[in-house]
């Protein structure tokens, strides 16, 4: 027993302390591409828009089977019951028997040969609804695709910092322990151990909040990629060492223009409404078809006494076939539609109009984010001279705490600066490459 309740209060100690480790994370160096495919592969959200593609894809097959021939066949069997005949004011009652099985076989086909082009014109309907949920699935890929780049960039640009700061951590109790040093010689104040004490304290909570911060983003990356949620994703560093291609704004224009897919799904909804003022057009025209069939019933009942014989015959002929009622019926129907293609065609010219304004702003602010990246180089290399300068005369007795806080502040605000300077511009290049349907 007792031995059972030393080795039971070890593992509780060993858990308190972390000696033991209940669930591992396993950490993955995973470049953006490399979430893409995975998303790829495992999106229930984008597993969800395929399945609407493909469903609109097999519809097509369906519009097409219109122009096949319409065949059907019909077999019969009845039992006929004994008739009467009688004089037209109901007297004279006699008596006619009739043979009691009644048969019937049919077979009949219709081969549509002009429909006022209603066939095509829907199978085209459904061609461009096909597109449009192709369209659909890509816009669905790029958004998926565009907030994978943003939780990952922020991954990085916190891992980034966290490194700032664990710099700054080391550099802060380096100071600390000259100041106790100092203080111990009688040349320093308790107040600016305190002081310095409080300055590690704030650095350490930004650390832990950092911590906190990036496991919020792992999670929301192995969900939207569909990974393990043991997963830990380490951006590859690499990511800020690659060399961006540079193209005038001109370029991202016509880029937008021709393969945004919001913009080809706006599209698409204009052709479709034109097409569906096609097909409601298309009700106004004659229908033709090539009819043939051949019955055999029996037995013969328009002969009096009937004859219990099978009568068979066939026929091969032209129908034609025309809606009246389609004349005033389409009027509204075809108002309505054109209303329709309208609102389409509004609804484009907006989204165009938002592209072209997005991608000039996208655009700036990607120039932008390249001098933002010069000036904060600059302001690295002024914060660590300050900061060497301090020290140094801090150590000679020729500064105050006061100027040892603000140069440490300085450069800790500098550091962080600078690694969100380079993380915009990867962010910068990636919006525009999302905006253009080029992500």
């Amino acid at each position: 027993m007792n031995n059972h309740r030393l080795l039971a209060g070890l593992l509780a100690v060993a858990l308190l302390g972390g000696g033991v480790c209940i669930c591992a994370q396993s950490r993955r160096v995973m470049s953006i591409e490399d979430l893409f495919e995975a998303a790829e592969s495992g999106s229930a959200r984008l597993r969800q828009s395929l399945s609407v593609e493909a469903e609109a894809g097999q519809a097509v097959s369906v519009a097409r089977s219109g122009r096949l021939p319409e065949i059907n066949i019909s077999l019969s069997a009845s039992y006929i019951g004994d008739g009467f005949t009688t004089k037209r004011n109901f007297k004279d009652y006699q008596k006619a028997p009739i043979p009691h099985l009644g048969t019937g076989l049919s077979l009949n086909i219709s081969q549509p040969v002009y429909t006022g082009g209603t066939i095509t014109a829907g199978i085209e309907l459904a061609d461009l609804r096909s597109t449009a949920a192709r369209y659909a699935t890509e816009l669905q890929r790029d958004n998926i695709r565009f907030r994978l780049t943003g939780y990952y960039l922020d991954l990085y640009k916190c891992a980034n910092l966290r490194r700032v700061v664990e710099r700054n951590i080391v550099l802060a109790r380096k100071m600390l322990d000259e100041m106790r040093a100092r203080y111990a010689q009688g040349v320093a104040l308790q107040n600016d151990i305190t002081r310095y004490e409080l300055l590690v304290s704030n650095l350490e909570l930004q650390r832990l909040k950092l911590d906190n911060t990036m496991a919020i983003l792992n999670n929301d990356l192995v969900t939207t990629a569909s990974l393990s949620g043991d997963t830990e994703i380490v951006p590859d560093s690499t990511i800020l060492d690659r060399s961006l291609p540079s193209a005038d704004e001109t370029w991202w224009q016509q880029t937008a223009v021709a393969d945004a897919p919001s913009l080809k799904l706006a599209r698409s909804g204009v052709e479709i409404n034109r097409k569906a003022e096609d097909i409601i057009r298309a009700e106004r025209l004659p229908k033709i078809g090539i009819k043939a069939g051949w019955t055999m019933d029996g037995p013969i009942l328009v002969e009096i006494p009937p004859i219990n014989r099978n009568l068979s015959y066939w026929y091969v002929g032209v129908g034609v076939s025309y809606n009246l009622s389609s004349l005033y019926k389409t009027n509204k129907s075809l108002s309505r539609s054109r209303i329709a293609t309208r609102h389409a065609e509004d609804e484009y010219l907006s989204a165009l109009e938002d592209v072209r304004v997005g991608v000039r702003a996208d655009y700036v602010r990607y120039l932008e984010s390249y001098e933002e990246l010069k000036s904060r180089l600059k302001g690295v290399e002024l914060a660590e001279r300050n900061y060497n300068v301090t020290s140094t005369r801090y150590s000679a007795d020729m500064a105050l705490i006061t100027d040892m806080l603000d140069a440490a502040n300085s450069l800790l605000d500098a550091q962080q600066q600078l690694v969100n300077a380079r993380i915009n511009i990867i962010y910068c290049y990636y919006k525009l490459l999302f905006i253009t349907g080029k992500i």
